[in-house]
C-alpha cells in the first residue's frame, strides 16, 4: 500500500488549517465595513481651488451654524461607499440608501458634519437630473410609497427637530401642517423641503459574517428645492447623509431601536489611491486616547489646549481655543484643509518657518506658504502635536499639515495646507489631519478617539448592540468580496500545489 509522504500530509494539513482558520474567522463577530473609494487630493490643486471646495461643501461649519418598530436582525448596518474616480475634481464620498416601498435606491453624500439624511423629491424646483458623477439621479416620490408618512408639526419628532432648529412651524400653521426644514449654506446654496416617515432598506452583517436584508422606518427629509452650487450638475447626488449626534440623524435613530451601536469609526488612506474604512461600531486598537466631546454642540466639537511645534508648546493664549458660540474646535471628515482658528494661525506658522532644517527654501506662491526641499520631508519639517483635553495628544507628521503641489529643478514643492480662518475663532480639523489615523466617535459616552495607523489594514472592530463585545478583524469582510476573492485565489492556489505533486508522484511510481 502507498504511504503519502510527509510533505504531502503537511500540505494538505495546511490547506484544511487555512480553510478552518478563515471560517473561525467569519464567526468572530459582525462588521459593519464600509470601503471609502475617496482619496485626499493634495497634488495638482490649488490651495485656493481647495478652500473654495471647503467653502461650498461646508459653509455651516466655516459659519459656525419616539421609535418606529424595525424589521431587522440584531447586527450591524452595512453600506456600500462609493466615491470619485478623479478626487482632483470632485473630492466626496457617497454611499447608496434605499427608500420607501418598494425600495428606491438614492445617492447621497456621506457627512460627519451635518445631521439629516435627505433627498430630492419629486417635484423639486432648482434640482439637477445629471450628474458629472456618472449616476444616475433619482427623485423620492411619497405618494408611491405605500409605507410614507408626511410628518405633522404636532409630530413629537417635529417638536425635537424645532429645538434644534432642524425644522420649521409656523406659530400659524395648524397641528396637521408638514414639518419643513431649510438648510442654508455659506456659499449661498440651499435647500427646503419636508420631513417624511418611510422605510428604509439595508445590509445587516450578522455574527457568521451573513448579510440578511433588513428594514427600519426613519424619518428623512424630503427636498422640493435647491440653490447655489446644489443645482449644478457636475457633482451631483440625491441628497445629503448625515452622520451628525442629533436625534434625527440616521446613526441616532437606528441606535435608538437597537439596530446599530451608537458609535461609528473610521480610517481613511492618505495614499493617492485613497480609500479606507468606515463602520458603524468601534474600531478597537490598543494605541487609541479619547477625549471628552465638548456637550451640547452641534457639530463634534472637542476642548484643544494647546499645540507643540518639535516639541515645544507654541504661545497662543489658552482661551483662543475656549469653545463658545464664536469659538471651538471641530472635527470635520467632509472639509478638506484644516482651519485655524485666527489668532493660532501665524504663531504655527512662524513656528514652523523657524523649525525647518537648512535644505529648505522658502517659495513664493500665490500668498501660501511654500517651500522646497531635496531632503525626505520627515527630515526636512518639524513634528506637531495638538494636545486636548483629558491628556490626549495628537501627533501629526509634516505630510499631516503640508501638501505636496508639484516640483521645480526636481525638488518637491511643500505647501502649508492649514488655512487662516480669517475673522473666526473657530478651528475645523478636516481630511489633511484626520487621513491615516483611526478615529472613532463613540456617541454613547460622549467622546472621540484617536490613533495613527496604516489604514490599507484590517482592524478589530466592536459592534455590539447588547452590551456584549463581540470582535472581529474586519479585513475579513469586504462588502465588494475582495478579501473573500483573495481567499479563495490563496485556497485553490495551495490545492493546485498538492495535486501537482500528487501527479508528479505518480508518473515517477509509472
Amino acid at each position: 500500500m502507498w504511504r503519502p509522504p510527509a510533505i504531502l500530509l503537511i500540505a494538505a494539513w495546511a490547506v484544511t488549517a487555512l480553510a478552518a482558520s478563515h471560517s473561525a474567522g467569519a464567526d468572530a463577530g459582525f462588521p459593519a465595513k464600509l470601503r471609502l473609494e475617496r482619496a485626499l487630493p493634495t497634488r495638482g490643486v490649488g490651495l485656493e481651488h481647495l478652500r473654495a471646495r471647503d467653502r461650498a461643501r461646508h459653509g455651516r461649519s466655516l459659519l459656525g451654524a419616539s421609535s418606529s418598530p424595525a424589521s431587522a436582525a440584531a447586527g450591524v448596518v452595512d453600506f456600500p461607499v462609493e466615491g470619485s474616480a478623479n478626487p482632483f475634481t470632485v473630492g466626496l464620498y457617497f454611499t447608496r440608501v434605499k427608500l420607501g416601498n418598494p425600495a428606491k435606491e438614492f445617492y447621497v453624500q456621506i457627512d460627519t458634519g451635518s445631521d439629516i439624511l435627505w433627498v430630492t423629491c419629486n417635484p423639486c424646483n432648482g434640482c439637477p437630473t445629471s450628474s458629472g458623477l456618472n449616476i444616475q439621479l433619482e427623485f423620492f416620490d411619497p405618494d408611491k410609497s405605500l409605507s410614507s408618512s408626511r410628518i405633522s408639526c404636532s409630530d413629537d419628532r417635529c417638536t425635537s427637530a424645532l429645538e434644534t432648529g432642524e425644522a420649521l412651524c409656523s406659530t400659524s400653521d395648524s397641528s396637521s401642517s408638514p414639518c419643513s426644514y431649510s438648510f442654508q449654506y455659506g456659499d449661498g446654496s440651499g435647500t427646503n423641503g419636508f420631513y417624511v416617515s418611510d422605510t428604509m432598506s439595508f445590509d445587516t452583517v450578522l455574527g457568521n459574517e451573513q448579510i440578511v436584508n433588513s428594514s427600519a422606518t426613519i424619518v428623512f427629509g424630503c427636498s422640493n428645492s435647491q440653490s447655489g452650487d446644489l443645482m449644478k450638475s457636475d457633482r451631483a447626488v440625491d441628497g445629503i447623509f448625515g452622520f451628525g449626534q442629533h436625534e434625527l440623524s440616521v446613526i441616532s435613530q437606528l441606535s435608538s431601536i437597537g439596530v446599530a451601536p451608537k458609535v461609528f469609526s473610521h480610517c481613511l488612506k492618505g495614499s493617492e489611491n485613497g480609500g479606507g474604512i468606515l463602520v458603524l461600531g468601534e474600531i478597537v486598537e490598543p494605541s487609541i486616547v479619547y477625549t471628552p466631546l465638548v456637550p451640547s454642540q452641534s457639530h463634534y466639537n472637542l476642548n484643544l489646549e494647546s499645540i507643540a511645534v518639535n516639541g515645544q508648546t507654541l504661545s497662543i493664549e489658552p482661551s483662543v481655543f475656549a469653545t463658545s458660540n464664536t469659538q471651538g474646535t471641530i472635527i470635520d471628515s467632509g472639509t478638506t484643509l484644516t482651519y485655524l482658528a485666527e489668532q493660532a494661525y501665524d504663531p504655527f506658522v512662524n513656528a514652523i518657518i523657524s523649525s525647518l532644517s537648512s535644505s529648505v527654501r522658502s517659495i513664493p506662491s500665490r500668498g501660501n506658504e511654500c517651500f522646497v526641499t531635496l531632503s525626505s520631508v520627515d527630515e526636512s519639517f518639524p513634528f506637531v502635536t495638538l494636545n486636548f483635553a483629558g491628556g490626549a495628544s495628537m501627533p501629526l507628521k509634516p505630510e499631516d499639515y503640508l501638501l505636496q503641489q508639484g516640483s521645480v529643478d526636481n525638488s518637491i514643492i511643500w505647501c502649508i495646507g492649514w488655512q487662516k480662518n480669517q475673522g473666526s475663532g473657530i478651528t475645523i480639523l478636516g481630511d489633511l489631519v484626520l487621513k491615516d489615523k483611526i478615529f472613532v466617535y463613540d456617541l454613547a459616552n460622549q467622546r472621540i478617539g484617536w490613533t495613527n495607523y496604516d489604514c490599507s489594514l484590517s482592524v478589530n472592530v466592536s459592534a455590539s448592540t447588547s452590551g456584549k463585545n463581540q470582535y472581529l478583524n474586519a479585513g475579513q469582510l469586504d462588502v465588494n468580496g475582495s478579501s473573500h476573492i483573495a481567499f479563495a485565489n490563496l485556497l485553490w492556489t495551495s490545492i493546485a500545489i498538492v495535486l501537482v505533486y500528487i501527479l508528479t508522484l505518480c508518473s515517477l511510481r509509472q
